[in-house]
């Protein structure tokens, strides 16, 4: 390939792996760049275990949307003495003020404040009263913010992603290892009801072998983004408007790494991602009369993906189209098959004349949701449908066995790894969609533990 026509395919993508191109020549590849990147790193933190905290202090930093709903999902966990917050931080006083007004409805304990400047969450990291910051701000915030409070001897829970190119993806790892703190990306949809109750048949054996997974994440998200406030500064269009890529793979990717063992026995080994051309959310800004009417992210983008013993995975990411709202989550294995949104399950029959063509019926498909229903749901489906506003109750379970693992002293159910491996997957997909969808090998983010094939803490029952 002629270096003008090498360069021109990297170009728009390099950034997301955190190298300039200045070390690339006509005999470089994506790949090489990629490989680049790489780290020494341990894998120590797989099975870890902090010491056990009877009651976790808590600082918050973002109360936005979503650092909203996720204080509130500690609202049981503080009146059962196993959670207390501590401290609060945003960039605006408004936002905190509100937020500390609505904790005091369940804690007596005034927070402290943090608000007066873009770097008062710092304050917040370095207080020694704070076990666990949970980060809840925009996308580019998440990695330094993990970084310096695992530095300052906090665990850490981010909101996804927990980092946005590859380079940080390596530092999250180095971090982590180095501080010997939990570095959870808080993934709420491996928590919900559906998601779970398959997880327990796969565990069972109900499906056999999985030779093929779908997730996704479709959501008409363009009225939210082209609003003058409920993102600030509108962070999440401009991301629309510089990239192109899968942005968020994990509410579908999350749930099927789990479903297939990955870092536990099995791996990422390659990808190849694809963008179609946009058009419904520029549309939508002319609408609006929005000042940017110009955006690189395609209205849908497929990344495909294969694991290291050939299962292979569909990821779609479609937030600019009316398509009604569906993370997929279809499972295809040799004795069944599930597909989600809505949900249906295809069981094989002993004979020929049983095969395919029909799923469950009502009944029969209620016997096996039955049968197979999550312990963490048999047990906190009562109380987290008192937390409908965090996704239906998920959110809750998800800060709940965040929590309990670090009351218990127990390794969490969503390691650093995870949260990398899962993370990763929008940066390399980029890559691939600005090269023409050239397929690109995924780093080995584990140091080569993910061969141990270690049973999934998500399965421990530790209500």
């Amino acid at each position: 390939m002629k270096r003008k026509h090498f360069l021109q395919s990297v170009l728009g993508a390099s950034a997301f792996i955190g190298l300039s191109l200045a070390a690339c020549n006509e005999r470089g590849s994506l790949q090489e760049l990629v490989n680049n990147t790489k780290r020494k790193v341990t894998g120590n933190m797989f099975g870890f275990a902090a010491d056990p905290i009877s009651k976790v202090r808590v600082g918050i930093i973002g109360l936005g949307n979503r650092g909203n709903t996720l204080l509130e999902m500690f609202q049981y966990l503080v009146e059962n003495e196993m959670a207390e917050v501590i401290a609060l931080s945003d960039i605006s006083e408004v936002k905190v003020t509100k937020a500390a007004e609505k904790l005091a409805v369940w804690q007596s304990k005034k927070p402290v404040l943090y608000h007066k400047s873009k770097t008062e969450w710092e304050k917040l990291a370095k207080r020694d009263d704070i076990d666990l910051i949970i980060i809840a701000t925009p996308w580019d915030l998440h990695t330094p913010m993990a970084i310096y409070s695992m530095e300052n001897g906090k665990h850490v829970g981010s909101e996804v992603p927990v980092a946005s190119t590859i380079e940080d993806c390596w530092k999250i790892i180095e971090t982590a290892e180095c501080t010997q703190k939990h570095c959870m990306m808080m993934e709420n949809c491996n928590y919900n009801e559906e998601e779970l109750w398959v997880l327990n048949m796969i565990q069972e054996g109900v499906f056999g072998d999985i030779t093929h997974t779908e997730g996704a994440y479709l959501h008409d998200l363009r009225a939210l983004m082209l609003h003058d406030t409920y993102y600030e500064g509108q962070w999440r269009l401009h991301e629309h408007a510089e990239r192109n890529g899968n942005f968020y793979t994990t509410h579908g990717l999350g749930p099927i790494a789990f479903y297939l063992g990955i870092g536990r026995g099995d791996t990422f080994s390659h990808l190849t991602s694809m963008s179609s051309r946009e058009l419904n959310l520029s549309i939508a800004a002319k609408q609006y009369n929005h000042p940017i009417q110009s955006y690189k992210c395609g209205d849908m983008n497929n990344t495909m993906i294969k694991t290291e013993k050939g299962k292979t995975i569909l990821l779609q990411f479609d937030v600019h189209t009316g398509r009604p709202y569906s993370r997929i989550n279809k499972i295809v294995g040799t004795k069944a098959v599930h597909d989600g949104y809505p949900s249906r399950l295809y069981i094989e029959g002993e004979k020929p004349e049983y095969w395919g063509h029909n799923w469950l019926k009502e009944e029969a498909y209620n016997e096996y949701k039955s049968k197979y229903q999550h312990p963490i749901i048999k047990k906190l489906k009562t109380v987290s449908q008192g937390f409908k506003q965090g996704h239906g109750g998920m959110d809750f379970v998800m800060i709940y066995r965040l929590i309990k693992c670090l009351n218990l002293g127990l390794p969490l159910d969503i390691n650093v790894y995870d949260s990398i491996l899962w993370s990763a997957i929008t940066p390399l997909s980029e890559l691939s969609v600005a090269a023409n969808s050239q397929s690109i090998i995924v780093p080995d983010f584990t140091g080569g533990t993910w061969r141990k094939e270690n049973p999934l803490e998500i399965m421990r029952d530790i209500i």
